[in-house]
């Protein structure tokens, strides 16, 4: 398992070290200087005024450090962006407005039209239909799935038009864990980085970038935020990957919308997050606004506790479900039946808050049972304090064909199930009402 310190961030000198619960609190800022206000304050501004012409063209032409627009940078998205810098153990980070438009700035910036992105099928809906019907359809950006687990099938997918390796830490809904060194490894020999979507894991349990990872990006809408008010998306630099040895041109060489910068030399130490701030973020419009950036530090603030207790709870439902006779099957990276339970124990500090299941009544008592639940939400997020649960093959992997969905893990009686940080006594007996009415509908017994 992994430990809870990492040093690598994105400016020591301004940010505390320490712990990682220390830095869910500090990293990044200090008291305002003009006020002495403890808290960071919402810079809620478009733009900001330049002490002369001179400074503006030097801004405009990134030869010298500061705010130009809110689109591009803001002082209070940036203090959230080197937290989460920090947490991560990267060089830098870029803010987004979601976590979607954190992998579409990451496209943006690594893959041209005629590449191809090689990616694990035990993904998320969302990123599998961004892929496969975005980029593919409309930016000719092929997409190429593989079985996560089959690590040979990386290597025979990568080509001299790969962009990047795409897999998740932990499968959503899948809750596989691939062995993310050994498919490091894979895309490196190749010459290509392997991008890691940490959402499930988050920097609590898992940081990609210490087992090889070169990008890291997450929906900050889930567990980071963890109150389901506030979308949002992060994108995290490892700073090591050699882009110009490996002919990046967005990121190394003279760049198509700044011929004076270099990326990769005017921004060593995260040269990828620079090219994602004014290449996607300026042109796109992707930026993740102030006050859902300070909301986002609210919630980090808590973080570790949080997760903490998720992953109690969790382990304690999936012990539940796996005794229940009603339950067909249950998967929780935790349970040595899991099939990468050794891969979870290497990488993760703990299982995480997630667990999937099905009922002996298939897909409709699946459907049923979403609808009975009490104390659980029926809705479409992960990693609220409360606890969720969904029918994927329903709802968030709909869109997918059949086949698709067989390939993600998605089984037609599959309910994903978010468990949150309430008392486990109430979470279980409000699972045990909700199984027993979606199984005595499926039997078509009298209520």
């Amino acid at each position: 398992m992994s430990d809870d310190e990492s040093d690598g961030t994105a400016d020591e000198s301004d940010r505390p070290g320490g712990g990682f619960g220390t830095r869910s609190v500090h990293a990044g800022q200090r008291p305002d200087p003009e006020t002495g206000a403890q808290a960071p304050p919402i810079h809620q501004t478009t733009s900001y005024v330049f002490d002369d012409a001179d400074t503006a063209a030097a801004r405009y032409a990134l030869e010298e450090e500061g705010y130009i627009y809110s689109r591009i940078a803001n002082p209070t998205v940036r203090t959230l962006e080197e937290r989460l810098a920090s947490l991560e153990g990267g060089g830098d980070a870029v803010a987004t407005a979601s976590g979607l438009a954190a992998l579409d700035s990451a496209t943006l910036v690594l893959a041209k039209a005629g590449d191809n992105v090689v990616c694990s099928t035990d993904t998320y809906g969302g990123t599998t239909a961004y892929l496969s019907k975005t980029a593919a359809a409309r930016r000719d950006v092929e997409a190429r799935f593989v079985p996560t687990l089959e690590y040979n099938a990386y290597a025979d997918a990568i080509d001299e038009d790969t962009a990047f390796v795409h897999v998740e830490t932990i499968g959503n809904p899948s809750l596989v864990t691939p062995d993310f060194e050994r498919i490091a490894d894979i895309a490196h020999d190749r010459g290509v980085p392997l991008v890691v979507d940490n959402t499930f894991a988050t920097p609590a349990l898992c940081r990609p970038l210490e087992h090889g990872a070169d990008v890291v990006w997450e929906s900050t809408t889930k567990w980071l935020h963890g109150s389901g008010t506030t979308v949002g998306g992060v994108l995290v630099d490892g700073g090591d990957f050699p882009w110009a040895e490996e002919g990046y041109e967005e990121i190394a060489g003279p760049n198509h919308a700044y011929p004076d910068v270099d990326f990769s030399r005017d921004f060593p130490e995260a040269p990828f997050a620079a090219a994602v701030r004014y290449r996607s973020l300026r042109s796109l419009g992707n930026q993740q606004s102030p006050f859902d950036a300070w909301q986002t530090l609210q919630g980090l603030e808590s973080l570790p506790l949080r997760v903490e207790k998720h992953c109690e709870n969790a382990a304690i439902v999936a012990e539940y479900l796996e005794d229940h006779e009603d339950v067909a099957w249950v998967t929780h990276p935790g349970l040595e039946s899991h099939p990468t339970h050794e891969n979870a124990e290497r990488y993760l500090a703990d299982y995480g808050g997630m667990v999937s299941f099905g009922l002996e009544g298939g897909f409709e008592a699946g459907k049923t049972f979403c609808e009975e639940v009490e104390l659980a939400s029926f809705l479409a997020n992960i990693g609220d304090a409360k606890t969720l649960v969904i029918h994927p093959a329903s709802t968030t992997h709909g869109q997918l064909t059949p086949a698709e969905r067989e390939e993600a893990g998605v089984t037609e009686d599959l309910i994903r199930m978010s468990v949150g940080i309430e008392d486990p006594r109430d979470i279980l007996a409000d699972l045990e009402r909700a199984i027993e009415a979606a199984t005595r509908a499926c039997r078509g017994d009298d209520p």
